[in-house]
């Protein structure tokens, strides 16, 4: 579990970065009106899942029927983040489409998330094989590593809250852009 614990990290700093770089300040989503809502819905939906994970993995151990839930949601993320990536270029023609470094960034993600997933799947077939339930963990990685974990999962729940708070017209959730659109970006 270590290493699908420092992986998860790795996957958080990512993105963390690709956050708070390209979505807030290069494209300024949230800020962006109505024909951004597809994309902040999915980016929603996948911090709440990541949220959970990364507040539940490093503590917690899914057995029996619970790992088919935790293994649903692995498969969520998945499934969403394909989703994202058809919806990003309608969303994005404006600012000349997705960022050349944002596509490098979620294409170096993917690859992560991968390398995390078949980590964890003997794990995942261990605690398939015992009686349901969700016990606690001894952690296999340093503390200091899975209290970061945590707060990952609490800031990418924050960031969730936004993007869902913009889609539903909520006052100020645009700050700090308030309207103020992105700069275009010529095409060549």
């Amino acid at each position: 579990m270590a290493r699908v614990l420092w992986l998860l990290g790795i996957q958080g700093v990512l993105g963390a970065f690709d956050t708070i770089y390209y979505h807030e300040w290069k494209a300024r989503l949230t800020a962006r009106g109505p024909g951004t809502y597809p994309e902040l819905r999915l980016h929603a939906t996948r911090d709440f899942v990541y949220a959970a994970l990364f507040c539940s993995l490093p503590r917690l151990a899914f057995q029996g029927v619970w790992a088919a839930v935790l293994s649903g949601l692995l498969a969520a993320e998945i499934v969403i983040t394909l989703k994202d990536f058809v919806v990003e270029d309608r969303t994005r023609r404006s600012l000349g489409g997705v960022y050349a470094g944002e596509r490098v960034t979620h294409a170096v993600m993917g690859i992560i998330y991968g390398a995390m997933l078949a980590s964890l799947i003997p794990a995942l077939i261990d605690w398939w094989a015992r009686p349901t339930s969700i016990t606690r963990l001894t952690p296999a990685a340093p503390r200091t590593l899975c209290w970061v974990l945590t707060l990952m999962g609490i800031g990418v729940f924050i960031s969730g809250l936004r993007d869902l708070s913009a889609v539903l017209g909520i006052a100020n959730s645009d700050w700090p852009w308030r309207g103020e659109r992105p700069p275009q970006v010529e095409v060549r």
